[in-house]
Formats: C-alpha cells, structure tokens, sequence
C-alpha cells in the first residue's frame, strides 16, 4: 500500500470511539491487551527491543511526554515518542528524534505506508489463522506500527503517551522502565468509570511489579487509588514535588520581547537538582505545566540515577527549552491585519479551569471571540459554565462589550450538533453566533474582532487541528 491507502484504510476503520464502538462490557468490541499482543507477537515483539517510559493521566499527557522526550533527545538518546490523537496529521503520533538530537521528527511518508504495510500483512496472517476474532482497531494498528519504527530505528528510549485509560490501553504491551501519571479528572466515563477513583485505578494499570512511579500528589480519591495499587505491586514512588519551582521564587515573564509573542508568557524559573542549579525556561505557558513540566524532569533524574541513562541538567535545561507541543495555550500572532489566536485544546472541565485561568492573564481591556466546540460524549455543560460568562457582552461588564461567542460543529462522528451547543449557551443566558462549520465561524470571528484583540478557539483536539490546519495553510 502507498501512504494514501493508508490513510484510506484508517478513514475507513474510524476512530477509537467512533459511534458503534461501545463501552466495555457492552458490545461485541471489548477493550483488552490479546490483540495487540498476538499482533507484536506475529511482528517478532518489537516493543522489547527498546528502553520505555509509560505515561497515563487525563490532562497534561502529551505535555510531559514531549518535554521528556526532548530531554531525552538533548542528552543524545536515539528517542522516540508516541502520542495521539493527532492534530494536522497523523504522522505527528510517531516521532524519532534527529541524529544532532535538536529535533524529533515525524515519521515519513513512505516510512508509515512501509510499517504499516507489514502490520496490515500480520493482522489479515492471524484472523486467517483465527488467533484473532477480528482485524485490529484503529488505535492498535497505530501503536503496532509506531513500536515496529522505533525498533527498525534503533531507538535507545521511547516515551510513550497511553490513548484511553491505561490498563486496557495498547500501549500497556510494554514493560516501562518507569509509569508516570499526571493530573487525574472525570473524562471517558462511559469507559474508566464514573468517579475519581475508579479512573485513576484504571490509569494505574501501567504500573509494574517492582517498578517505578513518578507522579505528584493531586485529589484524594486519586491519589487514594493510585496509592493502594503502587503498594499492591511494590512500586517505588518518586514524588516530582522536588522538581517545581520554589514557592517565593518569580515565574515566568510576561515580557514581550517582540512582535507578536505571547502575553502568557514562558514557564522560566531556577530548581536545584542533585546540588547544581537547573534553569527551567520552557515555551508550554500556563501554571499548570509546571507540574507536567515536573513530572518530565523527575522522570529524567530518575532515568540518570537507577536506570543508567547519561541524561546531565545541561541536556534537560536544553530539552525543556527545546519542547515543541503545539496547540496548548499556542498564541498565533496577528495575521494579515487580524487578531491573534489563542488555541488550546481544553476538551474537559479541567482543561476548561485551566485555560480560564491563563485568560485570567490577559488585559481586561482585551476585546475576545470564542469559537467554541466540542465532541457530543463531553461535558458540554460544564465546560460552558466554566468558559461562555467570560465572553459575556450582555454581563454588564464594559470591558467584556465587545466579546462574542461562535459556535459551529466539528468535522467528527461524534461531534455535537450546533443545536446542542446553542442549548447550553442558552442555558447560561450567553449570547452566541452559530457558524454552519469552522471555516465559517474563523471567518466570522476575524471579521468582529479588532485588531487588538484575541480569538480564542477551543473545546477540543479536533477544533484546533481542524483551524490550524487553516491558519497554516494560509501562511504558505
């Protein structure tokens, strides 16, 4: 197959969650790890052949697997990372880092059709043969194939970002060096149950016997459960609390050192780490990477001290600042004499907090757009109560008169409707334009707001590829 038929036969698969792909335990596609493991089994264990570090969590995955990841790269560790889903293309989820360490690049084209052919090959070989029930899913063809690139690549260390959960999760085929867990809320309910607890024993299922844990102390009831099953298996914990930054200490800059950056600023602070001093200078803005931010530079001490990996502060300091994790609190300057974007992927409640408080930064004077969307099985709700009264103009609020809210849907199967979205808005009491799609709602929202304002879009992955894809096409 050339790398269009792929990506015809993906299409055709749909996603992971697509409708009629239902829950476990109550349709006939049952999430387990016996696929996935016949199918790396058929393709000689591929996810032997490398060193891995595993990272499960509701929010702030991809944000410490890519800083780990660039860290890991700077020190010059062949490495490679593995994420999803992905925002422009799919290619983005399967990274090797560059022979000068600099960079972590995509798979290529021609490499993914390559991969993905033989995967394809080896699962049709066992349905064939009746070792499987039925052909892989979505996801699992995509982790097969980015364990079979990183094997072929001579990968040192692997860092990979579970998809859904961690127990049952693909990416659990491997044996991790060291599990890390980031920041735990209610999302995927209808799969990881319906409280705290029982979503983080789901996502401490990537612990191991005798293994490691890096994480921070979050909610009770999470870390209650994660706590019972590091103890059942014996697990080391290493607690990232050391790795933030000092309580009286500054951080960040809002500075603008030049046109166009952003007024969120950097993450940019000083830790002291095994006696040396360590300064964190990390493009991710907000508060809150400071704790993903953590997570990754624990993990990396952890890997130089017990694991044997040459990972000095200086390759930390140079990976930290080196992290490319695109459309999270991503501030695109002004283009063509409109205003700027804001993109964030906010597609939870927790994520929704988040970003509000990083609007909480921006000058009250600031006129705002909102292009809002997210998928049908969300808490669309809740994620409007925390984010449509910031965009207010009927608030009584001079500041907030010239704001406006755009609603439009999202090219998904399970996108909710603009129907469903204008309900919540007018739940609120929230004033909001519809857009029959997004093209037409960034149209809209650059004809309203002034220059010297800010479009914001968010509520979901799927929003910020589907507009950055435009923002980018326009720039070529």
């Amino acid at each position: 197959m050339n790398y269009f038929e792929v990506i015809g036969k993906l299409a055709a698969l749909g996603p992971e969650l697509a409708p009629g792909k239902t829950a476990v335990g109550s349709g006939p596609r049952k999430f387990s790890l016996d696929a996935i493991r016949a199918l790396l089994l058929e393709l000689g264990r591929p996810e032997l052949k490398f060193a891995s570090v595993l990272i499960a969590g509701t929010n702030g995955k991809g944000s410490t697997a890519a800083t780990l990841a660039a860290i890991a790269a700077a020190a010059g560790l062949r490495t490679g990372l593995y994420t999803s889903p992905h925002l422009l293309r799919v290619n983005e989820r399967m990274r090797v880092s560059s022979d000068d360490g600099t960079t972590l690049q995509d798979i290529a084209d021609e490499d993914f059709a390559r991969v993905f052919t033989q995967v394809d090959e080896a699962s049709n070989r066992l349905v064939e043969r009746g070792e499987l029930p039925h052909y892989p899913s979505f996801f699992e063809l995509l982790t097969a194939v980015g364990l079979c690139y990183f094997a072929e690549h001579g990968v040192e260390l692997a860092v990979l970002e579970v998809g859904l959960g961690g127990r049952l999760d693909a990416t659990n085929v491997v044996e991790p060096l060291v599990s890390i867990i980031t920041d735990i809320g209610m999302d995927h309910m209808d799969y990881l149950g319906t409280t705290l607890g029982a979503i983080a024993g789901e996502k401490a299922g990537i612990l191991r016997e005798n293994g490691v844990l890096v994480t921070l102390s979050q909610h009770p009831e999470a870390n209650a459960a994660i706590g019972n099953a590091a103890m059942a298996k014996n697990v080391r914990g290493v607690d990232a609390a050391r790795c933030l930054p000092p309580a009286r200490q500054e951080i960040g800059s809002r500075k603008q050192e030049g046109a166009g950056e952003s007024p969120l600023g950097r993450n940019r602070y000083v830790l002291s780490i095994d006696g040396e001093e360590l300064r964190i200078d990390s493009p991710l803005a907000g508060q809150h990477q400071q704790r993903n931010i953590a997570l990754a530079v624990a993990a990396a001490v952890e890997l130089r001290t017990n694991h044997g990996f040459a990972i000095p502060n200086a390759a930390i300091e140079v990976g930290v600042r080196a992290t490319v994790w695109p459309g999270r609190l991503e501030w695109v300057p002004s283009r063509h004499g409109h205003a700027p974007l804001l993109f964030d992927v906010a597609h939870n409640p927790a994520g929704a907090w988040t970003l509000r408080a990083a609007l909480a930064q921006l000058p009250d004077e600031m006129p705002r757009t909102l292009i809002f969307s997210c998928l049908a099985d969300k808490a669309i709700d809740e994620m409007a109560q925390v984010l449509l009264p910031l965009f207010d103009s009927t608030s009584g609020d001079p500041a907030r008169s010239r704001d406006h809210v755009i609603l439009a849907p999202i090219q998904n199967p399970r996108a909710a409707t603009v129907e469903e979205l204008l309900a919540a808005a007018h739940r609120l009491d929230v004033p909001a334009h519809a857009a029959p799609h997004l093209p037409g709602a960034l149209a809209q929202a650059e004809a309203i707001t002034p220059p010297e304002g800010v479009i914001v879009a968010t509520g979901s992955i799927f929003l910020v590829g589907e507009l950055r894809a435009l923002v980018l096409a326009e720039a070529v």
